[in-house]
């Protein structure tokens, strides 16, 4: 090993001697990698293109254990810290710029018991991990939409998808969880209520879990499942019917609405490919005879291009959406939440979708209700418990030539639909330049989380997040 220089909490940078890192490698199952060498890049390279920060040093861990010695590295020698499970985060906060990462991503271990109806799972899980383990006993737990995701950023902002309405959100289903302190001690959060509140909503920033202990609900091989294609142009008048489906639908049924171009899928007729359009995502999660009669109302609407809603794998539902999010392309997101969807703020919405600055932009609306909502807002970290809808202004692109061009569109559909919008917003949604909305990401929930922020991490060591700093004493 040669001396590596690695940025300091304070912004200096600092020299780390090679008989340091080998001291420090001496203690690992995992490995200390430097610039250049095998495993640095996977390490870095995030799923968001626009993310290129080059780390001082990499940890990739194998267990616990080696998390702790990690973390005690990085307070004994004052690093910059950032920590990667899945590395999915829009914000890309996964990797700090010339400080210590530590990287997860290789403890991958999903364990379900089916008796007891519960799955241990380690950080470096993405969602297709966790589903295909839990699929074979017929059990699922709320996740989010593309299988690529990191478990443990989608747990540790929230956390929503098809099966929320029906069974709540993920950290609603979180029992358990194993952490390494920013003292680099191990505990269960069950024997710290503070930190198991914290951790449920609250992000990264009061440890590094180690092991998730979902519940998990009967569901599937299959559940009824898929896409109705609309033209953009309809969309004005289906939307607002849309408000009226998703009020009134059984709590097993989700609908979502896109609006992009239409990717050039098989059952997607040829002379649509490239034009706008207006999809309704529906995913229903209980009996297939009753889910046939609760899509009656969104089938009704208008005059579809195609429906292609129908019996699916669940597995593979939850993986539909992966070709149009695959790792590589730039990607910038804006988001609000609505109480209401108001005919206002669906003008204002559809008309920023009939513009679209690359073929890969879109717009989604998601509704978050049902057994979501039946949780007190001081129950945990999230609280964001009343029916809501989240739009999510996607730009996705590949030449860097387009940055302006594609973040300056989401930035204006985002100010456009401000005066809709409620505040409050996904905190897994926030992109690296919105510390200022942090704070109403919590709602009244914020104040006791500096609390507890201050507790357990003084010192703000896991900083490389949507940030949560402790409060002045």
């Amino acid at each position: 090993m040669t001396d590596v220089a690695v940025r300091t909490l304070s912004g200096s940078v600092k020299t780390i001697f090679p008989e340091t890192l080998a001291a420090l490698q001496s203690r690992l199952r995992g490995s200390v990698t430097l610039p250049g060498e095998e495993g640095y890049e996977a390490a870095r390279t995030l799923w968001n293109a626009m993310i290129d920060r080059r780390p001082g040093l990499v940890v990739r861990c194998l267990g616990a254990a080696d998390v702790m010695h990690a973390v005690r590295f990085a307070r004994q020698e004052g690093l910059l810290l950032s920590v990667r499970g899945g590395g999915h985060n829009i914000a890309g906060s996964a990797v700090c710029e010339s400080g210590l990462l530590i990287d997860l991503s290789l403890m991958k271990s999903v364990q379900v018991d089916p008796q007891a109806r519960t799955a241990r799972v380690e950080p470096g899980a993405l969602l297709a991990d966790f589903d295909k383990e839990a699929q074979v006993f017929g059990l699922a737990t709320p996740l989010g939409i593309n299988s690529t995701t990191g478990v443990a950023g989608l747990a540790l902002g929230g956390g929503f998808g098809w099966t929320t309405r029906k069974f709540g959100l993920t950290v609603d289903n979180l029992i358990d969880a194993q952490v390494v302190t920013a003292d680099g001690e191990l505990v269960r959060a069950s024997g710290h209520p503070d930190l198991f509140w914290a951790l449920r909503g609250g992000g990264g920033n009061f440890g590094i879990v180690t092991a998730f202990e979902f519940k998990l609900h009967a569901l599937g091989p299959e559940v009824l499942s898929g896409l109705i294609v609309h033209p953009l142009t309809d969309a004005p008048a289906l939307l607002s019917q849309f408000r009226r489906v998703v009020a009134q639908a059984p709590d097993e049924l989700t609908v979502w609405a896109v609006m992009r171009q239409a990717p050039p899928l098989p059952f997607v007729p040829t002379e649509w490919h490239g034009k706008e359009v207006l999809i309704f995502a529906a995913c229903y999660s209980g009996d297939m005879k009753e889910g046939e009669k609760a899509v009656q109302p969104l089938r009704a609407l208008g005059k579809p291009i195609v429906d292609v809603i129908g019996p699916h794998s669940f597995t593979a539902w939850q993986a539909a959406f992966d070709p149009l999010l695959t790792p590589g392309a730039r990607n910038y997101w804006k988001s609000h939440d609505f109480a209401d969807l108001s005919d206002a703020a669906i003008q204002v919405i559809v008309e920023a979708a009939g513009r679209l600055p690359s073929p890969e932009c879109e717009v989604f609306i998601a509704h978050v209700g049902g057994a979501a909502g039946r949780v007190a807002p001081d129950a945990m970290a999230w609280s964001s418990r009343e029916p809501h809808f989240v739009m999510n202004a996607h730009t996705r692109w590949r030449d860097p030539g387009q940055d302006k061009v594609c973040i300056a569109w989401a930035r204006q559909l985002f100010g456009a639909t401000a005066p809709f919008a409620s505040g409050s917003v996904y905190v897994n949604f926030m992109p690296d330049d919105e510390v200022g909305r942090i704070e109403k990401a919590y709602g009244r929930n914020y104040r006791r989380l500096t609390e507890i922020k201050r507790r357990y991490d003084p010192d703000n060591l896991f900083r490389s997040n949507q940030n949560i700093r402790p409060i002045d004493r």
